[in-house]
C-alpha cells in the first residue's frame, strides 16, 4: 500500500487530495491518503460566514472562470449547477481621484485603454498624463525583452508617471496587494511584455485584442471582464465543503486496490526527514505533539516559509529558496448597513484606491451588487481591503482600529455617515506572496532542488499563481506528476 501524506487542508492540499483519489487506482495498488491540518477547520482562506440574512466572505469571494480549474472541479464535484455570475447590471468599477470616485474608462484593462473615446473623455487622468500614454502608440520596443522588469518600470516606460501611480498601482494593488516597485511583470502580467515583443506598443496590441473579441468580452463593462467573474450561491465555502467531504473518511474502490483519504485536524507538522528502509526510502513527519506518521511521499500544501521550516534538515538549499519568498498581510472588513443609509448609488461593482490618496482602504467592493444572495432586501453589504506590501501598520491595527479607519474613508467617499448594522474584520497574516523581480528564476530553482527529492512536493499559491484556480491547478499538477513517478518506479526493470 502507497501512503501519501498533504500537509495543508487549505483548497491547494484539498485539490491535491482529490486528484489523488480520482487517480489512485492507476498504481495498482492500494493507496491511502493522510491529509494533516494544523487548523480545526479546511479551506485556509476561504472562509464563508452567515449573520442575519447576510453572506460574508471572509476571503476571495470570487474566481474567474477564464483559468478553467475551479469550473473544471466544480463539474466533477457535481456542483456546478452552484455557479453563480455576477451582476448583469453595473458591471464596471470605480477608482479613486482627488476623494471622488471616477468611472474606470470603459475597455481600459489594467494598464492601458482598449478603446479610444472612453479614454479621451475619462476624468481619471488629467491631459497631460493621456497624452503620456498615448504616447505608447510612437515608443519603441525594448531592446532586450527577456529582462524581467518590475511593474513600475514597465508602466513608467511605456505609460508614464501619472498611468502607474493613477491606475496601474491600485489596480494591481487590488489583486497582488504588491509593491508595483518590486512586483515581476513576466511573473504576473507577460501579457503586457508579449504585446510589446509582438505589437511594439500596448495600446496597439490592446486594440487588436478588443477587435478579435467576443461581443461579451467587448461589452459595456470598465475595467475588470466581469463576465468571467463566478462564486456560487452559498458561498465559495461551499466548494471546501463539499471538497470536504469527498477525502475525509472516504473509500473509493479500486478491483482490490481501494483509495482511501482520511484528515486529521489539529495536527501541526514540525519537520520532515527522510529515512533509508528495506525497498528504498520513507519520509518520516514529526507534530508538535510528537506523533510520527511514515510516508512513501509527502506534498507541501503550505505557504513557502512553512515549507521552508519542514524541509530544512532535508535539502538546505531549498530551504533557503522557499524561505527568500516575502509575503504581504492583508484584512478583509465586511459591513453591513440599510440601503438607505449610502447616498452612493453604488451602480458599480467597488472602488480601488491609490496610494497617492493617502487612504486607509486598499479597495472595497459593493459585494451585494456584484453578487446576488449577499444581503437581505434593503440592505447593503461592503467589502474593504487593507494592509498589503504598501501600508503594513494598517494591518497591525486592532479591529476596532481597522474598523474606525475604514469608517472614515466611506464616509469621505461614500457620504456614509451612519453607523454599520454590524462590522467584522478577518486578518490573514503573511498571506499573500509577492512575486518580486527574479520570482521565476528562483522558481526554476526551486523545481531544480525537488528533482533530487521525487516523492517530494510543494504546491501553493506561490507557484503558478495567487487565485483559487491557480491553486487548484498547483495541487493537481503536482499530484499528476506524484503518480507519474509510481507509475515509473513500478515499472519491471528490463536487463
Amino acid at each position: 500500500m502507497k501512503r501519501i501524506v498533504i500537509i495543508g487542508g487549505g483548497i491547494t492540499g484539498l485539490a491535491a487530495a482529490y486528484r489523488l483519489a480520482e487517480r489512485g487506482r492507476e498504481l495498482g495498488e492500494a493507496v491511502d491518503i493522510l491529509i494533516l491540518e494544523a487548523d480545526s477547520r479546511l479551506g485556509g482562506v476561504i472562509q464563508t460566514q452567515f449573520r442575519d440574512g447576510f453572506l460574508l466572505e471572509g476571503g476571495p469571494d470570487c474566481f474567474i472562470s477564464e483559468k478553467p480549474e475551479t469550473v473544471s472541479l466544480a463539474r466533477r464535484l457535481g456542483i456546478d449547477s452552484r455557479l453563480i455570475s455576477t451582476n448583469e447590471k453595473h458591471r464596471r468599477s470605480f477608482i479613486v481621484r482627488k476623494g471622488k470616485l471616477r468611472a474606470v474608462p470603459q475597455g481600459f484593462q489594467l494598464l492601458a485603454p482598449s478603446k479610444v473615446w472612453p479614454f479621451i473623455t475619462t476624468n481619471v487622468f488629467s491631459f497631460a498624463g493621456k497624452a503620456r500614454i498615448a504616447a505608447d502608440l510612437l515608443i519603441p520596443r525594448k531592446r532586450n525583452g527577456n529582462d524581467d522588469e518590475s511593474l513600475a518600470s514597465f508602466v513608467r516606460r511605456r505609460l508614464g508617471n501619472e498611468a502607474l501611480l493613477r491606475m496601474a498601482q491600485p489596480m494591481v494593488g487590488g489583486i497582488y496587494t504588491a509593491d508595483p516597485e518590486r512586483l515581476s511583470l513576466r511573473a504576473t502580467f507577460p501579457r503586457f511584455l508579449e504585446m510589446e515583443a509582438k505589437h511594439r506598443s500596448i495600446i496597439l496590441g490592446l486594440l487588436q485584442d478588443a477587435h478579435t473579441a467576443s461581443p461579451d468580452e467587448n461589452s459595456s463593462t470598465s475595467g475588470a471582464r466581469y463576465s468571467l467573474f463566478l462564486s456560487f450561491d452559498r458561498g465559495m465555502q461551499l466548494l471546501v465543503d463539499t471538497l470536504a467531504r469527498h477525502v475525509d473518511d472516504t473509500r473509493v474502490p479500486g478491483n482490490g486496490f481501494d483509495v482511501t483519504s482520511t484528515v486529521r485536524f489539529k495536527k501541526r507538522v514540525e519537520g520532515l526527514r527522510l529515512e533509508r528502509t528495506i525497498n528504498g526510502f520513507q519520509w518520516r513527519i514529526r507534530t508538535s505533539k510528537g506523533e510520527e506518521f511514515g510516508s512513501d511521499a509527502v506534498c507541501l500544501a503550505v505557504p513557502s516559509y512553512a515549507s521552508a521550516q519542514l524541509v530544512q534538515n532535508v535539502a538546505p538549499a531549498l530551504a533557503g529558496e522557499l524561505r527568500s519568498i516575502p509575503y504581504a498581510s492583508t484584512a478583509i472588513i465586511n459591513l453591513a448597513f440599510r440601503r438607505e443609509d449610502i447616498p452612493h448609488r453604488l451602480d458599480g461593482f467597488g472602488f480601488v484606491v491609490p496610494m497617492i490618496e493617502n487612504r486607509s482602504l486598499i479597495a472595497c467592493s459593493f459585494n451585494s451588487v456584484k453578487f446576488p444572495g449577499r444581503a437581505p432586501e434593503g440592505s447593503v453589504l461592503l467589502r474593504a481591503f487593507v494592509g498589503g506590501a504598501l501600508q503594513p501598520q494598517m494591518f497591525e491595527l486592532g479591529a476596532a482600529g481597522i474598523i474606525a479607519r475604514v469608517r472614515a474613508d466611506l464616509r469621505d467617499l461614500l457620504k456614509i455617515e451612519n453607523r454599520p448594522l454590524f462590522a467584522e474584520v478577518t486578518k490573514w497574516p503573511h498571506s499573500m506572496p509577492q512575486y518580486e523581480v527574479g520570482h521565476l528564476a528562483r522558481l526554476e530553482r526551486i523545481r531544480t532542488e525537488l528533482q533530487n527529492l521525487p516523492s517530494l512536493k510543494i504546491a501553493g499559491n506561490f507557484f503558478q499563481g495567487a487565485g483559487i484556480s491557480d491553486c487548484i491547478r498547483s495541487g493537481e499538477t503536482e499530484m499528476d506528476a506524484l503518480i507519474d513517478t509510481f507509475k515509473i518506479q513500478s515499472r519491471p526493470k528490463i536487463n
